[in-house]
């Protein structure tokens, strides 16, 4: 018998969705399965009404281009996304969504590209891309692995915290090793490969905060993660 059903939403799924980010959406899925929950998943493109009963919202990475189609959209739900925000409604913005997050993401050509402020950041084009593996510690999370490829540097202001230290890589920027934002129930990270399937421990939370929300408690159930282990451990000795 499923203890409860989870509504997520994935954000602009066609234009945000590059180097495997719906695999995110999958691993939340799957893992609701095996703690008993069901889950409901559907998309928000532009031009949609904003639903009311998202759960979790959950967006990926994208291309300049993407982001430009999204703009016009993603300011209009701006106001409703960073009020679910403040209210606590678990969410994870990775790469281009990550930027747009922010307060703007001005590119290498200096075109601005207003942000929806759900997190205290700025983002600058830059001319050289950051790519590679990379593994990060998080006090909240343990280690982090995860893939970066953007060429955006990536700057907090004094609103958010980072969501890890990166130990191999670079992640935010190439200066302060500063990996992801963390604010409220918001995850936000540069990280692909997808993210969730190799950081259970970040899905869990997500989960975790969701049905919380929801419905008071949340009952775990016996998950076995000895491929995600093993993912971690490979994932850990891979050169740069």
């Amino acid at each position: 018998m499923s203890k409860g059903t989870i509504s997520i939403l994935q954000l602009y799924p066609r234009e945000m969705n590059i180097y495997g980010d719906w695999g995110n959406v999958l691993v939340l899925k799957q893992r609701l399965a095996w703690h008993g929950y069901d889950a409901v998943i559907s998309e928000h493109n532009a031009g949609d009404s904003f639903p009311d009963d998202a759960d979790l919202i959950i967006g990926g990475g994208g291309q300049d281009s993407g982001q430009l189609v999204i703009q016009q959209d993603l300011q209009a739900i701006g106001p409703r996304l960073r009020g679910l925000a403040e209210d606590g409604q678990p969410m994870l913005a990775i790469c281009g969504l990550y930027q747009l997050f922010g307060r703007f993401f001005k590119t290498v050509d200096g075109t601005v590209i207003p942000g929806i402020g759900v997190l205290d950041l700025e983002t600058h084009g830059g001319k050289e891309r950051l790519i590679g593996n990379v593994v990060a510690t998080s006090g909240e999370f343990g280690e982090i692995h995860g893939y970066e490829n953007h060429s955006g540097q990536t700057f907090l202001g004094a609103g958010v915290t980072p969501l890890a230290t990166v130990t191999k890589g670079e992640g935010n920027n190439a200066r302060d090793n500063h990996e992801g934002a963390r604010r409220h129930n918001v995850v936000a990270s540069y990280l692909h490969g997808s993210l969730l399937p190799k950081n259970p421990a970040i899905a869990d939370f997500l989960i975790r905060t969701a049905v919380e929300r929801k419905y008071g408690i949340f009952e775990p159930g016996e998950v076995d993660d000895t491929l995600a282990d093993l993912a971690r451990r490979h994932a850990g000795s891979r050169p740069r």
